[in-house]
């Protein structure tokens, strides 16, 4: 198996030049941000300007995590037949054939329908580029490549917004932009990088649902933290807003906070990501669970004070927008490389499962009168999430099985 991954690592870094590989794979998180920060702002603009309600609205911006759901389902089983390259290539072309089309059509199924694809080319894309970045990334320099992936996915995220600027030339005009921008990837990916398959899974190990239950008894606390990203960053996009509103906060003020939620993230990623090369990622994760969740909790006593708000969420946003990266990087310490590609589903699943019920769960609750019900469950969750740390034994000496 060491072969194997060295192998891997050899095809993947062709001619020793193990950095430009790495630069390709996250200047594509970037851009795959970016159509996510872009794309959902856009549409609704689009929606909102045509009349129509905003729960239909709300329900069309679902497609996005069903068609990510769906292919994360389906992504381990065509990587194995496709490799690396092929499937990261045909999540760039879905989406960059996908995003032209919006503007061009006003049917609400057809954009329902192109919503889907967008969301499988983008989840098609980030599952190869983070396994193949977790495959071929040295244990001592994991947490620093992974936080780098995640923090300029964040990056892409967070300004992707502005390109709704670009609508000032035409309702073309961002999604050309993006599509230009896949396209240039899928030329340079082509030329530059070569392709690989993941590890062979040898024959006296466990197939189908049995590699799951494997995963899931060897790495559920590094599994977890893609649970609350995922409900976490859903949960502020579309119910903080809500909740800002009914404490007294103006939209001036709530679109101003947002975006400290994610400059947080910006700041601390890397740093959280060297600690956790330094001291365990464990130990990384479950501080950072602890101490984001008192934060979340604090938000509540803040009231509407603007500054308290945008302090704890420069500060909450720094501690726990690593916890999908930092998790994956944890189960890759944890688990033999053949059920890498079976944790990444995992994930891939909990993030989509805390995306779509957690800000409607909490929303219900806000609507039977608990106002701040979105803290007081991201508080809990990371909160518990951290002491459960007491109870996993899992060692990163498992992975030596490799």
């Amino acid at each position: 198996m060491s072969s194997r991954l060295s192998s891997i690592r050899s095809r993947f870094t062709s001619g020793g030049e193990s950095y430009g590989p790495i630069a390709i794979l996250i200047s594509v998180v970037v851009v795959a941000g970016l159509s996510q920060g872009l794309l959902l702002p856009v549409l609704s603009i689009f929606m909102e300007q045509r009349g129509i309600s905003s729960s239909v609205n709300g329900f069309h911006a679902a497609a996005l995590y069903i068609g990510s759901f769906a292919m994360s389902i389906m992504a381990e089983r065509i990587l194995k037949v496709s490799g690396f390259k092929k499937l990261l290539l045909g999540g760039l072309i879905a989406v960059t054939a996908a995003l032209p089309l919006f503007p061009l059509t006003a049917s609400l199924s057809l954009w329902f329908v192109l919503r889907l694809i967008v969301g499988m080319g983008d989840s098609a894309i980030n599952f190869a580029a983070q396994l193949w970045l977790l495959l071929v990334t040295p244990p001592n320099q994991r947490g620093r490549i992974i936080s780098l992936y995640g923090m300029f996915y964040g990056l892409g995220f967070s300004f992707g917004p502005l390109g709704i600027k670009l609508l000032h030339f035409g309702n073309m005009a961002p999604f050309i932009v993006l599509s230009g921008l896949f396209l240039a990837l899928v030329l340079i990916i082509i030329y530059r990088l070569k392709d690989t398959h993941p590890p062979r899974q040898e024959t006296h190990e466990e197939k189908g649902g049995r590699r799951y239950a494997k995963v899931y008894a060897l790495a559920w606390f590094a599994l977890i933290p893609a649970l609350l990203y995922g409900y976490m960053e859903a949960g502020m996009s579309g119910t903080f807003p809500v909740y800002g509103l009914r404490i007294g906060l103006d939209s001036g003020e709530i679109s101003t906070l947002l975006p400290f939620f994610g400059i947080g993230g910006l700041i601390l990623q890397l740093p959280l990501g060297l600690l956790s090369d330094r001291i365990g990622r464990k130990k990384v994760l479950m501080a950072a669970g602890l101490l984001g969740g008192l934060l979340f909790f604090a938000v509540p006593l803040s009231g509407a004070s603007f500054w308290p708000l945008l302090i704890i969420f420069m500060l909450a946003g720094g501690l726990v927008s690593s916890f999908f990266s930092l998790g994956l990087a944890f189960a890759a310490d944890i688990l033999p490389r053949t059920l890498l590609p079976a944790a990444n589903v995992v994930a891939s699943f909990h993030f989509n499962a805390g995306s779509m019920v957690g800000p409607n769960f909490s929303g219900a609750l806000m609507e039977a009168g608990l106002t701040s019900a979105l803290f007081l469950l991201l508080g809990s969750g990371y909160i518990l999430f951290a002491l459960s740390g007491f109870l996993f034994k899992g060692s990163p000496s498992k992975s030596k099985t490799i």
